[in-house]
């Protein structure tokens, strides 16, 4: 993943979509929120946002790109880059921050965690702006202190995420996967998906043991398998809420190629896995030609 400086001084991050391939919901606990279990995979640079940070003065947060718009319209307190900075500086008030600039690619309300993935980037960029005090701060758990996706994002490698989100085991060796995204350009906010679901309360004691050791696979027929065997348990309420989900979902398994189809995260995305990136590349432009309204993207996923 992209992690550089640019000539005018500045540090910047790459803030790639995040795709859970599975995602087991296993209850509602007693404060209202759901314990989850999924497998988390993370897109190249260019199916993503990208955040930046020039150090120095006081903070200030510009947004451009594509999807700049529409973040400014969901309010102030949807831009998780200000919400990391202004939690990381309330830690450790000497930290340094500055100028933060986001460009803004992916849709918001998206189910592939763009916010979170640009929280995360503001958080590794404050760490590398703030060498010295950096082993003073506990990211991880002012990641989790953001949000559910963030700290799976700070790490941006496949992973189990689990809890709330804030446990997290790293999955080595995974095969190389392909694949396209496609959103309807519909957003669908997360936490309406997970009050229509419904979930009844987790067990006492049940909190999942399944996954205390990160699974191996020896090859992608061995992950094809497990993803089969586990799906998204969000999936069908988020169709309810948005027909478009059903739309989206058929028409990637129908891509010549398409190995698997299913929607990621709360929706509306949803992706289909291909065995080389010729084909996910082919059914990418197919795609976006068939749905010239869509959001369409092929990406190398790890």
């Amino acid at each position: 993943m992209v992690s550089r400086g640019n000539a005018q001084g500045s540090l910047v991050e790459a803030a790639p979509a995040k795709v859970n391939l599975t995602l087991t919901v296993h209850g509602r606990r007693p404060d209202g929120y759901h314990e989850i279990e999924s497998l988390v995979v993370f897109a190249d640079a260019e199916a993503g946002d990208v955040v930046s940070l020039k150090p120095g003065g006081a903070f200030r947060l510009e947004t451009t790109g594509p999807g700049a718009g529409a973040l400014t319209e969901a309010g102030e307190g949807a831009n998780l880059v200000a919400r990391a900075a202004i939690a990381a500086s309330t830690k450790v008030p000497q930290l340094q921050t500055g100028t933060f600039r986001l460009e803004k690619r992916l849709p918001i309300a998206a189910g592939i965690g763009g916010g979170s993935a640009d929280a995360a980037a503001a958080l590794r960029l404050l760490r590398r702006a703030n060498a010295s005090l950096a082993d003073e701060i506990d990211w991880m758990g002012l990641a989790a202190s953001l949000g559910a996706d963030v700290p799976v994002c700070l790490g941006r490698s496949a992973a189990i995420m689990s809890g709330l989100g804030e446990r997290v085991v790293a999955v080595p060796n995974l095969p190389l996967l392909w694949a396209v995204l496609a959103n309807p350009r519909v957003p669908l906010a997360t936490g309406d998906v997970f009050t229509a679901l419904g979930a009844g309360p987790l067990k006492a004691g049940g909190r999942p043991t399944r996954e205390t050791a990160p699974p191996r696979f020896a090859d992608l027929a061995v992950l094809l398998g497990y993803l089969a065997d586990r799906g998204n348990d969000l999936e069908v309420v988020a169709s309810l809420m948005c027909p478009e989900v059903a739309d989206v979902r058929a028409r990637l398994s129908e891509l010549d190629g398409s190995l698997l189809a299913r929607m990621s995260g709360s929706g509306p995305t949803c992706f289909s896995l291909f065995a080389s990136s010729e084909a996910a590349q082919e059914g990418a432009r197919h795609l976006a030609a068939a749905r010239p309204g869509w959001w369409v993207v092929a990406t190398a996923l790890g």
